[in-house]
């Protein structure tokens, strides 16, 4: 029969890494005393060998001292941080290391590259499997690491697809307890890649599980086919030679919060869509009727249509809000700074709003190692003139639009400008008679670049005409399906305020779009509508009716959804009306410490704004500090009130729900609802509350979005997270016909905990229930989380509460519960009645009336009390929980007896699951064996051996016509001489060593031979011992 293991995913990834031109050597042929040896202890990460080869190699005009003094500064790390070490390291491999020698009679500076990233083959490709690492005592073997020049720049973490228990998350769990404790291997690490055989995810060395990422595209021109295996895509997409180079040197930042840097890797949608914008710069910038170069990479995304050299439009990316829009645009200037044929070229990078302009310099300078130098910001007009009049070379300028002047000057004539224009579509940017033909006046023979968030509407032909077509696009419905962002979803709470229809707000569909510094515009019209509309919004009536719904609302969300909301008021008298409101409902939650307070308003002002406002007026500073706050999952600012700020490229991963009560529509509605769509722990979507009827213009921003081509809904209804619900609630009921639960809202918490041992056996009793009811229950709650509080969810919360309680209950219990990672740190709460919530941790067993047993001395009283539950099931699961857990345990020291008990416990629940026995049957028998394993612990007193000695005792004791030829003496003398031999021959990995155990085999014959053990059942004998050395000699290696 042909078994698929962990090792035959191993050695089909080695087959692919073979195919992309990799040499493949096994971990033990090059281990310390082979005779292959690549490294003198196991404590070594780096082959030493070949990383001074190419060192020679790659750097042959630079002298062995200066090579020998770059060897040491890579190989010696100097911060106590993994983070530290891991981004100094980072750097000396993208930017090559600074040495200095003597040369001619003077000190000579030089660069040593420890990578040729230009010539491929002058590189040393090498992917080892079953590498063994120790540190300080701690034995590890990765399944796969991928060496370049024998620095040791991936890890691969296998798990086997066919074992449903060894998910993709049990790799990532096993990667970051690698980290902890083989930490040496992780300075040198650049990718981390994890794979059950059906999922594959790539990441960083410090992302979290939300940010291990697919990679969906080989060569990035069209997605692989939906069948393609998801790790071979990963390999060949990013461990091609060119590609795995381009990913380590320009698509890799350290970005500094301010805590920890965190390192961060481009997704596929940003490494390709900035390849293609590089070979299109290229082509846009050459002068008229030069020829474009043939591009040395493999990168056909989507070259803009109508595009032509010379023209100076690279084009546009359309990347969906949430996707990493403004990290793209650094991953962009990152590697178009340092291409050779634009000869330094300078970046301006420009946005319409003050704001905007801040939060991306913010990310630019948080960048600035990708960059390889710290940005501008332009203070003024005459100073953006100045940085551009004295500018003949480099630089990353940012700037507002606003701040170019038409008056027919240039002030730069050079054609390798590149400007990057920031949600390009929007209005500001009139190259008519507007500000960006001001700017093309400046900057006549640059070239220009747009990223938005938003589709371009197709009637918009004004923006193809400055930047030109998309060049890459990566819409909501594949942002979704990748995990990079989360679905958002609407709900309507216009009507539920009812107010006098003569209050309610009339919105004209053609209300222009309000932007900052639109509510105090010039246009009459504009600002009469705009007034009149602000007082029947502002009325004191409706805001204390709103205060009082939102706070009942984030209450009811609060209970279901960890995280945090944003209210958008449309003016900032409203703003501070509502923050009153909230407050004077929730006085505890107001502080006029920027530091404390659960509710704040973020909006700028000046000294004649009223008295009343300027508590809530702050400079930039305190608004960053703020910031800081609002992003901190942990921090109690939970609910930020705004009119304009944060409501475009602001990052609040924990941010879920958004009340809006102001006019919005098309790019500004649709950029504002993507604060929430966010990915965070298992927050199952995003929620907008709609206090003003917005839903017309949603459904016109959706409109647009079909008609430029993208896929996936702008904002679901949120009766499709209800209508799911339901559905789901109608399972779980169904799952409990015939039981009453109706104690659980009514009774006290004896009978709650009573009811639960009952509904667990009743779930357990049913075929296949463990894991159909625990599934559903999961689809259940994520459902629930994104429909509340609707009225018709709410009215069966007490329902869903039991069964989640149920559901944790069935998990505790399991023999099989391992927490996964997608376990813990769950933003989706649990229901817990107030009845039966606390802060003690239920003990299984304490609930179950029993005490807490060792199963050690599991006394007869204690299998009587099991004996006589009257849930039986329930029973059952607890002796199976108890069993499990103790065979585990014993199969670390005595292979064959765990190995007995544990056939013996498959059996007897097998025939449980298959319905063959009584219930009652199944009980005894599991109540025997948990006897005869009580029993089993006393052999080793009895028969005057020890733990080990007793291991290898019971495997040559296997065999019948041993033990009756040689007598048990005889059996207890090799027991404890192959303890010696095999204690003095086990050295660190000897088990992935042919010679070693070969020479172990030799040994375990001899004794046998020599003791008269049964020659035709001595090779069996054999196998067995050197199995039960392999599980002993880990701990004797250590």
């Amino acid at each position: 029969m042909t078994h698929f293991t962990e090792s035959t995913i191993e050695e089909t990834a080695l087959a692919w890494l073979k195919d992309l031109g990799y040499t493949i050597v096994f971990g033990g042929d090059i281990a310390p005393e082979e005779p292959a040896a690549e490294r003198e202890n196991y404590g070594e990460v780096i082959l030493s060998g070949r990383l001074k080869a190419a060192l020679k190699r790659i750097n042959p005009n630079v002298p062995p001292e200066a090579l020998e003094d770059a060897y040491r500064k890579v190989t010696r790390p100097s911060s106590p941080s993994l983070v530290g070490n891991n981004r100094a390291f980072h750097k000396m491999l993208a930017d090559g290391i600074e040495v200095e020698y003597r040369a001619d009679g003077r000190i000579k500076g030089d660069k040593v590259w420890l990578i040729d990233f230009e010539n491929l083959d002058n590189n040393d490709w090498l992917a080892v499997n079953q590498f063994t690492i120790v540190e300080n005592h701690i034995n590890r073997r990765p399944d796969v690491i991928i060496f370049v020049n024998g620095l040791p720049l991936a890890v691969i973490e296998l798990k086997n697809a066919a074992d449903a228990k060894a998910t993709i998350w049990s790799a990532f769990k096993q990667l970051q307890t690698y980290k902890n404790e083989i930490t040496s291997l992780f300075v040198y690490n650049e990718a981390l890649i994890i794979s059950d055989g059906t999922h594959a995810r790539i990441g960083s060395l410090t992302a979290d599980k939300e940010r291990f990422m697919p990679w969906k595209t080989i060569a990035g021109d069209t997605l692989a086919d939906a069948h393609a295996i998801e790790l071979e895509v990963l390999l060949r997409g990013t461990f091609e030679k060119r590609r795995f180079l381009d990913l380590i040197r320009y698509f890799i930042v350290f970005e500094d919060d301010g805590v920890q840097p965190i390192k961060k890797m481009a997704g596929y949608h940003q490494f390709h869509a900035v390849n293609m914008a590089i070979e299109q710069t290229l082509r846009a910038s050459l002068d008229k009727g030069g020829k474009v170069a043939d591009s040395s990479g493999h990168y056909f995304t989507h070259p803009p249509r109508d595009a032509k050299p010379g023209d100076r439009r690279i084009g546009v990316v359309w990347h969906t809000q949430g996707s990493g829009k403004s990290l793209t645009m650094a991953f962009f200037a990152g590697r178009i700074v340092l291409h050779p044929a634009m000869h330094n070229p300078t970046i301006v990078v420009i946005t319409d709003r003050n704001d905007l302009d801040d939060q991306l310099f913010g990310t630019f300078s948080r960048c600035k190692d990708l960059l390889r130098q710290s940005p501008i910001q332009a203070e003024s007009r005459d100073d953006l003139a100045e940085l551009l009049r004295k500018s003949a070379s480099g630089g990353v300028i940012f700037t507002t639009i606003q701040k170019f002047v038409a008056n027919g000057e240039a002030l730069s004539e050079r054609s390798n400008i590149v400007v990057i224009a920031d949600e390009a579509h929007r209005s500001q940017y009139d190259f008519i008679d507007g500000y960006a033909s001001a700017m093309r006046e400046a900057l006549p023979n640059a070239s220009f670049i747009g990223f938005t968030g938003t589709p371009i509407e197709l009637k918009d032909a004004n923006t193809r005409a400055v930047f030109g077509d998309y060049l890459s696009i990566y819409d909501i419905q594949q942002a979704v399906a990748d995990g990079s962002t989360v679905p958002i979803y609407y709900e309507g709470r216009l009507a539920k305020l009812e107010l006098k229809e003569s209050e309610k707000p009339k919105i004209d569909p053609e209300f222009e779009e309000l932007t900052e510094g639109e509510e105090t515009s010039e246009k009459e019209k504009l600002k009469s509508k705009w007034a009149a509309l602000e007082s029947i919004v502002g009325t004191d009536e409706r805001i204390e009716l709103i205060a009082k719904d939102l706070l009942k609302h984030f209450d009811l969300r609060l209970e279901v959804i960890e995280g945090k909301a944003m209210i958008v008021c449309m003016s900032r008298r409203i703003c501070v009306d509502v923050y009153n409101a909230i407050t004077k409902l929730r006085p505890e939650w107001h502080s006029d410490d920027d530091k404390q307070g659960v509710i704040k308003i973020v909006m700028t002002g000046s000294a004649s704004d009223p008295l009343e406002w300027q508590g809530h007026i702050r400079n930039k500073a305190r608004r960053e500090e703020l910031a800081k706050r609002f992003k901190d999952s942990k921090d109690p600012f939970k609910i930020a009130v705004v009119r304009d700020m944060w409501l475009t490229g602001f990052d609040v991963p924990s941010l879920h729900t958004m009340y809006i009560d102001k006019p919005m529509k098309g790019h500004g509605l649709m950029q504002a609802i993507a604060r929430v769509n966010r990915v965070y722990g298992d927050k199952p979507g995003g929620l907008i509350v709609d206090y003003l009827g917005l839903a017309y213009h949603l459904q016109q921003a959706l409109a647009a979005y079909t008609e430029s081509g993208g896929k996936g809904n702008t904002a679901i209804d949120q009766q499709e997270a209800v209508a799911l619900t339901l559905r789901e609630y109608e399972i779980c009921k169904d799952m409990f016909h015939g039981f009453d639960y109706s104690k659980w809202k009514n009774g006290n918490g004896s009978d709650q905990l009573s009811l639960m041992n009952w509904a667990q056996d009743h779930i357990l009793g049913l075929e296949n229930g463990k894991q159909r009811y625990t599934q559903t229950v999961t689809r259940l709650s994520q459902a629930f989380a994104l429909a509340v509080p609707n009225e018709k969810v709410l009215a069966i919360r007490d329902d869903v509460g039991f069964f989640q309680a149920v559901r944790a209950r069935i998990i505790k219990s399991s023999p099989e519960q391992e927490l996964q990672a997608e376990d813990i740190e769950q933003a989706i709460r649990q229901i817990i009645s107030r009845a039966v919530a606390s802060d003690e941790v239920i003990d299984i067993f304490k609930s179950a009336g029993l005490k807490q047993p060792d199963i050690s001395i599991l006394s007869d009283e204690f299998l009587a009390d099991v004996q006589n539950m009257p849930q039986r099931n329930v029973a059952i699961e607890l002796l199976r929980k108890l069993l499990n857990d103790e065979i585990k345990l014993r199969s670390r020291k005595n292979v064959v007896l765990s190995r007995s008990f544990a056939d013996m416990l498959e059996r007897t629940i097998r025939s449980y699951q298959n319905r063959a026995i009584e219930v009652a049957e199944v009980i005894s028998e599991l109540i025997e064996l948990a006897k005869e394993m009580r029993e089993a612990n006393k052999r080793g007193e009895e028969l005057k051996l020890s733990e080990d000695e007793l291991a290898f005792y019971d495997a040559l004791e296997v065999n019948d016509s041993a033990v009756k030829v040689l007598g048990d003496e005889t059996l207890k003398d090799i027991a404890r001489e192959l303890v010696k031999s095999v204690h003095e021959n086990a050295t660190i990995d000897w088990t992935m060593k042919e010679n070693v155990r070969a020479k172990l085999r030799v040994m375990v014959r001899r004794i046998l031979r020599r003791y008269g053990y049964p020659p035709d059942k001595q090779e069996k004998a054999t196998q067995t011992v050197l199995e039960q050395a392999e599980v002993i000699a880990k701990d004797w290696a250590g």
